[in-house]
């Protein structure tokens, strides 16, 4: 079994292999066509939000029955019919194992009885209007839960967007929290910038938690996914390596990139397709490596928009299954069921 161990962030990539990067991983013409997709959603999104703003909505904070931490989990919510699967329940109930406190925050509007279910394994719940994706929905849990429970010693941002964990959680907790204070995440990706992926991101210790707490401050809505993806994901990294924070990744670039074959890397990046400058490319480690993740570093967990979707239509993705144990596929296939096709 292989250690699961932080190292730290890479050595950022410059804006000259950025754009050299893209260019090797797609052809000139789908590169092209990604340029005026962007600049098509970030333009139509900012009309919109400059004719109809967004409002940010509050509809309901309830308290949970389980006891307050000094460590504070922001875990946010989401399905078609506001149901609460029962695979979300076990991820809050292993957070709280592990000694967070879980504010539970969804943006849409759960069942009764899944409303109430979710209680017995959070302190706060909170239902808002589905504005601002992730770091919107942090934003505004931050300020509830900071103002009753004070500040935390530790500050997890989390989500639904994960299937699992298929294997043991403590020692993803025992690697983060034995390296100390700092910023620390599962995986990395040089992705325009280097950065901690945002579907689990601890702080630890005061400098941490301050800078994320007056980064999800001073975040504002749109309706851009884009925008919000550089404005929170990556700009969060960037605003700890520049605050002096160590920031950590447990299943690293240049670990994983090593565990990619010859014929994976030629298909990932042509160009680039040595072991050495593979480990430079900015592909998704999430959707690029599954499955070098799961088996060859023990990564407990699948990208759930990887399975429903395959947005870059992977090869192999189809055969998820044979790397989660039979035991848990019930869980995952009544949530995937749950989020619909």
């Amino acid at each position: 079994m292989p250690s699961i161990a932080a190292s730290p962030l890479s050595v950022p990539v410059t804006h000259h292999e950025r754009l050299a990067h893209s260019l090797a991983t797609r052809a000139p013409t789908l590169f092209a066509l990604r340029v005026a997709e962007v600049l098509w959603e970030t333009g139509s999104a900012t009309l919109l939000d400059f004719l109809a703003p967004q409002r940010v909505e509050i509809f309901e904070t309830a308290p949970g029955f389980a006891a307050p931490s000094a460590s504070l989990a922001l875990y946010l919510h989401w399905s078609p019919d506001g149901r609460i699967s029962r695979m979300v329940r076990r991820q809050l109930r292993l957070w709280r194992e592990a000694g967070f406190g879980c504010v539970f925050i969804t943006n849409a509007k759960p069942p009764a009885a899944d409303w109430e279910a979710i209680a017995e394994v959070s302190i706060l719940r909170i239902r808002r209007a589905n504005v601002g994706r992730d770091f919107g929905a942090w934003r505004d849990a931050a300020a509830v839960a900071v103002g009753r429970f004070g500040r935390p010693q530790e500050l997890l941002l989390t989500n639904d967007s994960i299937l699992g964990p298929f294997l043991p959680l403590p020692p993803v907790l025992d690697a983060w929290r034995k390296s100390g204070e700092g910023f620390f995440g599962l995986t990395e990706s040089l992705g325009g910038g280097v950065h901690l992926q945002s579907y689990a991101l601890l702080s630890r210790g005061e400098k941490a938690v301050g800078e994320m707490l007056n980064h999800l401050a001073a975040m504002q809505d749109t309706r851009s996914k884009w925008r919000l993806v550089q404005q929170g994901e990556i700009a969060l990294s960037q605003r700890m390596l520049a605050a002096g924070v160590p920031c950590w990744a447990l299943f690293g670039q240049k670990r994983l990139a090593a565990l990619a074959s010859a014929a994976t890397r030629a298909r990932i990046a042509p160009r680039y397709a040595s072991a050495e400058a593979f480990a430079r490319v900015p592909f998704n480690p999430c959707h690029h490596l599954w499955r070098e993740l799961v088996e060859g570093l023990d990564y407990p967990y699948l990208k759930t928009e990887l399975i429903r979707r395959n947005p870059g239509k992977l090869p192999g993705v189809e055969n998820w299954r044979d790397v989660v144990p039979p035991s848990e596929l019930p869980l995952i296939e009544e949530h995937l069921a749950i989020m619909g096709p």
